[in-house]
């Protein structure tokens, strides 16, 4: 699995909101200037975040976005399963099934537990990394 710019720039929201929400709602027009992410693409990225219950908005003249969460309780893992939508790294990875039908070797595949352990690494890790450790410059 490559992460794609979601992972990338929706931790850089979410990072970014967490920041800078702490006298009210951010507008994303705000973190698009910070963080020179198009606002297009972090309306798409908040829609996501939002249905996930990471980040909540709030209407009118002095409306915007903020977590909806405390930053301690987000991960990073929770950001990029939200905004990647898996967690394999490799196609077959991501099928429950022993024969997983998608390359020439499917059934006779020796290497498959390698992928599938290999995503559960890299989650185990990126859900030990929070929002909150991340601002306070820790390296959990």
């Amino acid at each position: 699995m490559r992460l794609t710019t979601k992972s990338r720039y929706g931790t850089r929201l979410i990072l970014d909101l967490a920041a800078n929400a702490k006298t009210g709602p951010v507008p994303l027009s705000d973190v698009s200037k910070r963080q020179n992410i198009s606002l297009k693409y972090l309306e798409q990225l908040t829609i996501k975040l939002k249905k996930a219950g990471l980040v909540k908005s709030q209407r009118g003249p002095f409306g915007g976005h903020m977590l909806d969460k405390a930053p301690e309780d987000i991960t990073v893992g929770d950001i990029v399963r939200t905004l990647e939508e898996t967690t394999a790294i490799t196609d077959c990875a991501e099928r429950e099934e022993k024969l997983c039908g998608v390359c020439n070797k499917a059934g006779d595949c020796l290497s498959r537990w390698v992928w599938i352990e290999a995503s559960n690494a890299m989650f185990n890790r990126l859900d030990q990394i929070t929002i909150g450790g991340l601002l306070e410059g820790k390296k959990e």
